[in-house]
């Protein structure tokens, strides 16, 4: 049984051992977490290409040898190639966070299958028993939780920080934190206004326990 964790790989130096349609798959999942990433592999997708000419990664067009590893804090071997993959799990160091795509049992870690809605990220993992059924599972998730859940999920974080800025009372914020959690809240459409409201009515308590 894994340790669920999110992993703030941004500026860290990656190695996606592998150019294929799979190691393409990785790198997006990748970029999107702004790591530093480095693909070795002799030929490379067309769009990896892509991202390569744009800056988004450095290519080390070469087979791969352990010196590769140097620095890198997270190893993904994404290559058909069972040889190869070896290879890189029995380079990895210790201290290296590493993935063989076809070897979970190789593994350290393994990459959900993962639905972004803004600040909301849902991850889904069989622990490498089937990533075909995590797939499943994050289409049924990704019609629940749409981008309009995404933009409730930033409201709330701007409210979030609203409130404790300026709210001092625990309770009041409790109870505010509750009332926006809330799905009614969440249906109500307007939450400008909605959460304005909320706001007043603790004005009004707290001046109505003032006046008793």
């Amino acid at each position: 049984m894994g340790y669920p964790v999110m992993l703030n790989i941004a500026n860290q130096r990656v190695v996606v051992v592998g150019g294929g349609k799979v190691a393409e798959r990785k790198i997006y999942g990748l970029l999107e977490a702004k790591a530093n990433i480095t693909v070795v592999a002799p030929t490379i997708t067309s769009g990896i290409q892509q991202l390569e000419a744009a800056g988004e990664l450095i290519w080390r067009q070469k087979t791969f040898s352990p010196d590769d590893l140097e620095e890198a804090w997270v190893v993904i071997a994404a290559t058909n190639n069972r040889d190869v993959n070896e290879a890189v799990a029995k380079a990895a160091k210790p201290y290296q966070l590493i993935n063989i795509v076809d070897d979970p049992e190789r593994s350290n870690f393994h990459v959900p299958a993962v639905i972004r809605r803004g600040r909301l990220t849902i991850a889904i993992s069989t622990g490498g028993a089937s990533p075909t059924i995590a797939q499943q599972i994050r289409c049924q998730l990704a019609e629940l939780y749409d981008d309009d859940y995404g933009q409730y999920i930033d409201f709330l974080y701007k409210c979030r920080q609203y409130i404790l800025r300026n709210v001092d009372d625990e309770q009041k914020r409790k109870k505010l934190f509750k009332a926006i959690a809330d799905e009614s809240f969440r249906k109500s459409g307007d939450w400008e206004e909605e959460f304005e409201q909320l706001l007043k009515n603790v004005i009004k308590e707290e001046i109505r326990r003032k006046e008793e």
